[in-house]
C-alpha cells in the first residue's frame, strides 16, 4: 500500500507557510495539515480566492488555526513586504512549502521584467526563501519543500535566455523553471550543510494531477480525466513536510508507472539537475536578479 495520509503524525505546534494555497495541491496540503493540528498560513496572490479557501478549510475543521496573507511571487517588492510583515507577526517558521506556480501561459513579464514562469516559479521562491530563512533557522528543525515537476527532465537552463530575451516557447520555458526549482533545492541543501544548519530542503513533484494549472494546456480538460486527484498529487508534498525520517536533498514523487501516480517515494533526478557547476551558476544569477543574497558558498 505504501505511505498514506494516516501516516502523518499530529502536527500541533508546527507553523506552516504554503504559497499558492488557494487551489490545487497547495490547497489540499493546507487542508490536510490544518486538520492535523498545524498552524497554516495561506500565502495567496488573489485575496478573494484566498478567503474562499480559508472558509473551506474552516468549514471542514472549525477549530483549525488557519490564516491568510497576500503574496505576489511575480513582484520582488511584494515578496519583501510579505516577508517583513511575516517577521513582524511570527518569531519562527517550521515548514515553508514553495508550491505556487504558473504553467505554459502566453509570454508575460513580471513586475520586475522577468519571464513570468521563471520569475514566479523560481526567482520568486528563491527570494522568499532567502527572506524567511532566519525564521526557519529559529525553528527546532525547519523544513523547506520545493515543488518541482516531471517536466524538469525536459528542461534546460538557457543562461543566455532565462527570461525569454531571445525567444519564448511556453513549454520549454515551463520545463526550465521546474528544472530550476529542483536545482535550487539541491544547491540550497548543499549550502545549508556547509553552513551547519539544522534546516533541510526537500524537492517534490506531484506526478500528473488534475489541477487548474492545465488551463493553458491544449486538451488539458481531457487529460485531467485520467489524472490522479489533487489530494493524491499533494501527497509527495505532505510526505516531504511531515515524514520524520526524511533527509535534506531528497526528491520525492509518486511510486507508480513513470512516476505519474502512486504513493510517495524517492523519485528519479535527471543528471542535469545534479551538476554542481550549473547549480552554483544558477544561484549566482538568482542572487543578481533578485538582489537577495544568503548562504554564501
Amino acid at each position: 500500500m505504501g505511505w498514506e495520509l494516516d501516516s502523518i503524525k499530529d502536527q500541533t505546534g508546527k507553523r506552516v507557510l504554503i504559497t499558492g494555497a488557494n487551489s490545487g495541491i497547495g490547497f489540499e496540503a493546507a487542508r490536510v495539515l490544518a486538520g492535523k493540528g498545524a498552524e497554516v498560513i495561506l500565502a495567496c496572490r488573489n485575496p478573494e480566492k484566498g478567503e474562499s479557501a480559508l472558509a473551506d478549510i474552516r468549514q471542514d475543521y472549525p477549530q483549525s488555526q488557519v490564516s491568510l496573507m497576500t503574496l505576489d511571487l511575480a513582484s520582488l517588492a511584494s515578496i519583501e513586504q510579505f516577508a517583513n510583515d511575516f517577521k513582524t507577526r511570527y518569531d519562527r517558521l517550521d515548514i515553508l512549502i514553495n508550491n505556487a506556480g504558473v504553467m505554459a501561459p502566453p509570454f508575460t513579464r513580471t513586475a520586475d521584467g522577468f519571464e513570468l514562469q521563471f520569475g514566479t516559479n523560481h526567482l520568486g521562491h528563491f527570494a522568499l526563501t532567502g527572506h524567511l530563512l532566519p525564521l526557519l533557522e529559529a525553528a527546532d528543525a525547519g523544513r523547506i519543500v520545493v515543488v518541482s515537476s516531471l517536466a524538469h527532465r525536459f528542461g534546460k537552463l538557457s543562461f543566455s535566455n532565462l527570461n525569454g530575451e531571445k525567444r519564448y516557447l511556453r513549454w520549454p520555458a515551463y520545463a526550465q523553471s521546474k528544472l530550476a526549482n529542483l536545482v535550487f533545492a539541491q544547491e540550497l541543501q548543499r549550502r545549508l550543510d556547509q553552513a551547519g544548519s539544522s534546516v533541510i530542503a526537500v524537492a517534490v513533484h506531484p506526478g500528473y494531477s488534475a489541477t487548474n494549472l492545465q488551463r493553458h494546456t491544449p486538451g488539458g480538460a481531457l487529460m485531467n480525466k485520467i489524472a490522479q486527484s489533487q489530494l493524491e498529487g499533494a501527497m509527495p508534498t505532505l510526505y516531504a513536510a511531515t515524514e520524520p525520517g526524511i533527509s535534506g536533498g531528497e526528491y520525492i514523487g509518486p511510486d507508480g508507472w513513470l512516476e505519474i501516480k502512486g504513493r510517495p517515494r524517492k523519485a528519479r533526478v535527471a543528471a542535469k539537475a545534479r551538476d554542481p557547476q550549473t547549480a552554483a551558476r544558477l544561484w549566482d544569477v538568482s542572487e543578481s536578479l533578485t538582489q537577495v543574497q544568503y548562504l554564501s558558498a
